[in-house]
């Protein structure tokens, strides 16, 4: 059985501490055992300027205010539950980044992998993203991103395997040799509006890397289904759709505008600089700057995020998604990500250019722990995955977890 638990914990992070290690985490509770009757802390609210840069607090409503919408446990025991795909008739995949494809089938977790990968599980890299091809009853394929060890060097690859009854096999490496190592490796795979594979690739410790366009890293790619290099990417014959990424881990397709939307880890102590993690509107061609600029550099040569997180407030932004439909209707068109080192759910209010931050809040703030995955479910919830067992979290019994947020009471 589910269980459901209240929605508490509405804040705003305008501190945090940067370094090269993961912060401490707040004590928390066990959501388990979070009492229905736990009072809510008053919400404040930040409406921001059209200009990106963070402002002040104010004691603005908060929009979750009159929303309170329950969270559900959907599946407990994961290990470091990376990216979640849900198909057609109603099975969700969700990869472990040890290199394990699972299956929940019917509210169960199937105790078998379909599919076990030859990873390189070190520091950030292993199984990560998986994506479902679009026309995934008809043909089962399923695209995955990995790191992988080749001549003693970490590289990471995109591959296709087939399902087949209750097993995923016949690998087909569609690109392979992207750079990789223990830490940067982006990772998130997503089928865009256009039928084209996209993947967020991280600068893996080299950040100059991520300015060249003869290397594969520090950037979004773009691919057919087949592995081959769209005919219309902005730079003719490469695989590179946007550059100047340090570590992407988000992407997302706004419901209406169709507008691509990227999540970005700013620096950790790289060049004596801290935090400055970015939300970013992707274009095709454009260059986002690291690291030769991070934040609202105002250069013309590179693009502004939309938000950023400050030079002294850490998220670590990692999956994201948009909430549709009518089942959690106040929220519908706002965009959520999960923060990491944050430990938070972030909700972001964009204006009608797409651009202009509205308003953004962090919920449940040190309650489940580190939040990766998020994901809008066609059951019309919104999913999102706990990594704890990451080695830079702290894990509770029922840890690593796949939650949903359903409507309240």
């Amino acid at each position: 059985m589910r269980k459901a638990l209240p929605l508490i914990g509405v804040a705003l992070l305008w501190m945090g501490a940067c370094g090269r290690g993961p912060a401490s985490p707040a004590p928390r509770a066990s959501p388990i055992e979070i009492s229905t009757s736990a009072p809510r802390p008053s919400p404040t609210a930040t409406p921001l300027r059209p200009s990106p840069v963070p402002s002040t607090p104010s004691a603005s409503p908060s929009p979750s205010a009159a929303f309170q919408p329950r969270v559900e446990v959907v599946a407990t025991g994961l290990e470091v539950p990376w990216a979640l795909a849900f198909a057609p008739d109603g099975r969700i995949f969700v990869t472990e980044r040890p290199g394990r494809i699972r299956v929940i089938e019917n509210g169960r977790l199937r105790p078998e992998p379909v599919a076990v990968l030859p990873v390189a599980a070190t520091g950030e890299g292993g199984l990560m993203g998986l994506a479902l091809d679009p026309d995934f009853p008809r043909n089962g394929y399923l695209y995955v991103m990995y790191t992988y060890r080749a001549g003693g060097a970490l590289r990471n690859r995109i591959s296709r395997l087939t399902m087949r009854g209750e097993v995923a096999g016949e690998e087909r490496v569609l690109l392979d040799g992207i750079p990789g190592a223990g830490i940067h490796d982006g990772g998130r795979l997503a089928f865009g509006p256009d039928g084209k594979l996209y993947a967020t690739t991280g600068d893996a410790a080299q950040r100059d890397q991520a300015q060249r366009l003869d290397s594969l890293a520090g950037k979004i790619l773009r691919l057919n289904p087949d592995g081959s290099v769209p005919a219309d990417n902005p730079f003719p014959g490469s695989y590179v759709y946007s550059l100047g990424h340090r570590n992407p881990q988000g992407l997302a397709w706004h419901p209406e505008t169709q507008q691509l939307y990227s999540t970005e880890h700013g620096p950790s102590g790289e060049m004596g600089l801290c935090c400055r993690d970015e939300l970013n509107l992707i274009r095709p061609g454009a260059n986002y700057g690291w690291p030769i600029v991070t934040g609202i550099a105002g250069d013309p040569r590179f693009t502004d995020p939309i938000l950023y997180s400050g030079e002294s407030t850490t998220w670590a932004p990692a999956g994201m998604d948009f909430v549709t439909g009518d089942r959690l209707a106040p929220w519908n068109g706002h965009l959520f990500f999960g923060a990491l080192r944050g430990q938070h759910l972030h909700h972001v209010i964009l204006g009608p250019d797409g651009i202009t931050v509205i308003f953004h809040e962090a919920l449940f703030q040190g309650v489940f722990g580190r939040i990766r995955e998020v994901k809008m479910g066609p059951d019309g919830y919104l999913y999102f995955t706990t990594s704890n067992r990451d080695g830079r979290g702290r894990p509770g019994p029922e840890d690593d977890r796949i939650l949903r947020l359903v409507p309240g009471p």
